[in-house]
């Protein structure tokens, strides 16, 4: 017992201090996401409380923080603004329909779980990766710059002169404090990113610098500030809103959507701080978490969200590594709702742009421009692909499209690899020896290789060095077959799998007859052992 607690607590400095740079960085996050998706900027940083806390609990992946998401909000401005016009003016419909949207988002999430289709995320190549780093890294890079505009007038506008000279000295000193710290022996081991925007938010303080806060950044977008109470069970959801055949209609589309984009960043997130911490992550347990997050996030006033790759690498390089940080971090943002939103808001919006630029740096897979001219040149065109498809689109598109293109140009590769030796017996029976997978996309030049016109009246099939791998395949092997019966000359197949003399017998119980079942050749039998 000691041991455990040993374990649990010998990394206990670290998860506490990472957890408080996190939750000061996910502040004007989920504010931003709020505005972004048009609700209160409460909505936002209920949901980033909620479900940081709950994935931190019940996740799939100590470390790694979860909220309020870009990815997310982007989809969410339709579903609101839809929502409101269904209602009068006043009513603000748009919300509540977000709420159920959001619930169903989770139980579509929560499915994926029970059905243990996390493990999927397996099959997303490297490339597709690196892509979705690199754009996910330019994607944090090009939000960041928002935050260079001031409200003048009504409108926002870039910063010009002393104003954009202060933002951006103040900027480059949080990214020289997280630069040089961990250069220091001494200060190795402090956390970094917190101590750039403790030190920069005093130099603001106590100088009565003019620059923009936390408190600006809300009260520009509208917000009246952090000060909250505790989420409130949502007992309008189920009053305002028609639980009907066409409200199912309206939502069922944006959960699906949202929940996909959920999954595909969150799985994706998950992976890549599995590389970054060398461990592994379980990825079923994590759309469990993240489904039982977002109903209870709809439930109790929040946005939805998923997990958010920025702030976990903050955890990450901070020393977060458990389940403490991630608790740390959404219970901190809780109380500053509660109690140090004045304070929080006092944090200048410079020192937290800084550590999203050092994020961004550490986000993007530098060795991509390295390795560019080295790598198949299909994959080099799926990785700027998938870089540019989730800059320009979103996340989910461009993993999508990528494991699409990677899929194809597999499929394409191994289409090129049947092949087939031929020799003649001394009996006369001409042989086909059969290497390379058969499938759909290699058919035809499987088909190419036999001559049934002038091929002699017995012919025998060898396929012990071949995998018959789908449906399109035993079509083809029924109609080859089919065309030497036409032509009167007898054919035999032999070293097909169990499998597949299975299904070619229950599809077409005739061709039992050319099937030789009983082979005395010991590699057929250690090929068939490794096929089951």
């Amino acid at each position: 017992m000691t041991e455990f607690v040993k374990k649990r607590v010998a990394n206990a400095k670290n998860d506490i201090l990472s957890g408080l740079t996190v939750a000061l960085a996910l502040v004007p996050e989920a504010v931003a996401f709020a505005f972004v998706a048009g609700v209160d900027p409460l909505v936002g940083l209920y949901a980033a409380f909620m479900i940081g806390l709950i994935t931190s609990v019940f996740g799939g992946r100590p470390g790694m923080i979860s909220g309020a998401t870009g990815a997310l909000a982007v989809v969410m401005v339709s579903l609101v603004a839809e929502g409101n016009a269904m209602g009068a003016p006043d009513e603000g419909l748009g919300l509540y329909y977000l709420f159920v949207t959001v619930i169903l988002m989770g139980v579509i999430q929560m499915l994926a779980g029970v059905l243990r289709l996390g493990k999927f995320v397996r099959l997303i190549p490297h490339p597709v990766m690196m892509g979705f780093v690199n754009g996910l890294a330019i994607v944090i890079f090009l939000s960041q710059l928002g935050m260079f505009k001031e409200n003048i007038g009504g409108e926002k506008v870039f910063m010009q002169g002393t104003n954009l000279f202060l933002m951006i000295g103040l900027v480059l000193l949080t990214m020289a404090i997280m630069w040089g710290l961990p250069k220091i022996k001494a200060t190795a081991k402090l956390p970094e990113a917190l101590i750039g925007i403790v030190v920069v938010s005093a130099i603001v303080i106590l100088g009565k610098l003019d620059v923009a806060t936390v408190g600006s950044f809300i009260r520009d977008g509208g917000g009246e500030g952090l000060k909250g109470g505790l989420p409130q069970f949502q007992f309008d959801i189920f009053t305002k809103i028609p639980m009907n055949w066409e409200t199912f209609k309206f939502i069922a589309p944006y959960s699906l959507i949202l929940a996909a984009i959920g999954l595909i960043e969150s799985l994706m997130t998950l992976n890549l701080i599995d590389e970054l911490t060398e461990t592994r992550g379980n990825s079923n347990r994590e759309c469990l978490a993240q489904g039982g997050a977002n109903i209870i996030t709809g439930l109790f006033g929040g946005m939805g969200g998923c997990a958010m790759i920025g702030q976990s690498i903050i955890n990450i390089k901070g020393g977060g590594r458990t389940r403490l940080s991630g608790i740390v971090a959404a219970v901190t943002l809780l109380l500053f709702i509660l109690f140090a939103s004045g304070l929080i808001e006092q944090v200048p919006i410079a020192a937290l742009v800084g550590v999203m630029f050092m994020v961004v740096i550490g986000t993007f897979a530098w060795s991509s421009f390295r390795i560019l001219n080295k790598i198949p040149l299909a994959d080099a065109v799926v990785l700027i692909a998938v870089s540019l498809l989730t800059v320009f689109f979103d996340l989910a598109i461009a993993v999508i499209a990528g494991v699409i293109i990677s899929a194809l140009v597999f499929a394409w590769e191994n289409a090129k690899r049947i092949r087939a030796r031929k020799h003649v017996r001394e009996d006369g029976t001409k042989v086909y020896e059969i290497w390379g997978p058969l499938f759909f996309g290699s058919i035809q030049a499987f088909n190419n290789k036999f001559d049934v016109a002038n091929d002699p009246n017995n012919v025998e099939i060898d396929f012990i060095e071949s995998r018959v791998s789908d449906h399109s395949a035993l079509e083809a092997i029924f109609n080859l077959v089919g065309k030497y019966e036409e032509a009167g000359k007898r054919v035999r197949i032999k070293h097909l799998s169990e499998e597949c003399q299975a299904l070619m017998i229950k599809s077409s119980p005739k061709l039992a007859s050319v099937i030789e079942h009983d082979i005395e050749d010991p590699r057929y039998h250690v090929m068939a052992d490794v096929m089951k």
